[in-house]
């Protein structure tokens, strides 16, 4: 069980950065991997990026690879994503989802394989 509240979006010119949070509550933090998706007006909710519950393995969608990162901190129950080299394209409310996992390597890349959700935190990049 985790609760997750995300935080850091709000409106930032092309070009720019924005660091997303995503607090997690519960005892078993480190049980989880992390991901991070967005969802656009009239759109689907897409995934963004993953973590494993080690911290040590990521995955990255193909628009995202190389601009945006994602980390966790354990220890403040966190998980980050830093956006860089934003995009109008990028414009979307970006969740973060939590997915119980056996691996410490493992990520889940796909809606269905989490199960637990943020509120969401809308991320606007201009023109």
């Amino acid at each position: 069980q985790v609760q997750l509240v995300e935080s850091g979006g709000g409106l930032v010119q092309a070009g720019g950065s924005l660091r997303l949070s995503c607090a997690a509550s519960g005892r078993t933090f480190n049980s989880y991997a992390m991901g991070w998706f967005r969802q656009a007006p009239g759109k689907e909710r897409e995934f963004v990026a993953a973590i494993s519950w080690s911290g040590r393995t990521t995955g990255y969608a193909d628009s995202v690879k190389g601009r945006f990162t994602i980390s966790r901190d354990n220890a403040k129950n966190t998980v980050y994503l830093q956006m860089n080299s934003l995009k109008p394209e990028d414009t979307a409310v970006y969740y973060c989802a939590a997915g119980r996992t056996y691996g410490s390597y493992r990520i889940y890349l796909t809606v269905d394989d989490y199960d637990t959700w943020g509120q969401g935190t809308q991320v606007t990049v201009s023109s």
